[in-house]
């Protein structure tokens, strides 16, 4: 039998460029066999339209790929897809290898902010059992890090996985990164839409690519997963970011690369100009595809490159760089 084609458009060291072997998924989670079914093309699949379905497929996918027994989130919170995310941490580790002589940096010592962590505390969990990285999650949703506690504490990894609050829904980095602290990443999916009534179209036309015809709005509120904050902001991702970019500033000589996905390129040309606004000595756009979807990382630094390659050499990141203004 002549094997399934990879998905060429993930990341290389994905490991989700096969397609599901939902055999082996169902025997790891039994849970699994209520939603497989054949699909039109005679192939077994879930309908990615049900949010039951597609959090039941990532519980899998956890215990599988990235020893994660434990996972769930309550209704109505985001459930992020594995591979997508699993991309972004693999296309921001191979920022750091660059100047690592083409090493990526593993262990507790590269600490990374997650900036909206949100119940689901994806990143961090595939992060680091892949790379052995250390997190700090942050997020303005009380109920949502109550969630993501649960999961930290039940896979036993509260030494690895820590997790804050953001007191201030107008601040991004202010009143998270503690003085004299260091990150050598931090990456953020931003809350793409600029209102509900947005998110609602972006749901419907999900919808229609999934073949689902007649949903109503109700419907669709009921079913879209992910809470406001995860959603939507004033201005959209642009704003959002735009926030982010002008807070770095601040935080320039305490982390190594600041970065955040942009789901809409219309997006990039303010987000660049925010970035020239702030001096940022370094920025770099990563295009990213899963699937029809395509996207981006953008990724920005103060620090020049012996100051980035004396970043790495250090275990513990203890450098005290005076940025120029």
């Amino acid at each position: 039998m002549k094997p399934e084609p990879l998905k060429s458009e993930l990341h290389p060291r994905n490991k989700h460029r096969a397609r599901y072997d939902f055999d082996q998924l169902i025997q790891i989670s039994p849970a699994m066999t209520q939603h497989v079914k054949l699909n039109e093309y005679g192939n077994a699949s879930i309908d990615f339209s049900d949010p039951q379905a597609v959090k039941t497929l990532n519980q899998a996918l956890l215990k599988q790929f990235y020893n994660v027994p434990v996972w769930d989130i309550p209704k109505q919170y985001l459930c992020p897809p594995i591979p997508g995310r699993a991309d972004y941490l693999h296309y921001i580790a191979d920022l750091l290898g660059k100047q690592n002589g083409g090493v990526i940096p593993q262990g507790r010592y590269i600490r990374v902010l997650d900036v909206g962590v949100g119940a689901n505390v994806i990143y961090p969990l595939i992060g680091h059992r892949e790379y052995g990285w250390h997190f700090v999650g942050a997020d303005i949703d009380a109920k949502a890090l109550k969630n993501a506690q649960n999961i930290v504490d039940a896979n036993a990894l509260a030494n690895a996985i820590e997790l804050r609050v953001q007191n201030s829904p107008a601040l991004i980095f202010n009143g998270v990164i503690s003085k004299g602290e260091k990150f050598a990443l931090t990456m953020c999916n931003p809350p793409f839409h600029s209102s509900l009534e947005e998110a609602q179209a972006g749901t419907r036309r999900k919808w229609r690519g999934l073949g689902k015809r007649g949903i109503d709005d109700k419907s669709i509120v009921l079913n879209f997963g992910g809470q406001s904050a995860e959603l939507y902001c004033k201005g959209g991702e642009e704003a959002f970011v735009t926030i982010m970019v002008n807070e770095s500033r601040q935080y320039a000589a305490q982390c190594l690369w600041f970065t955040t996905y942009i789901s809409k390129a219309a997006s990039l040309p303010g987000v660049y100009r925010a970035l020239k606004k702030v001096n940022a000595s370094e920025v770099h756009t990563i295009e990213m595809r899963q699937g029809q979807k395509q996207s981006r990382i953008v990724a920005w630094t103060f620090l020049n490159t012996s100051q980035q390659c004396a970043w790495l050499a250090c275990e513990d990141s203890g450098f005290n760089f005076s940025i120029s203004s």
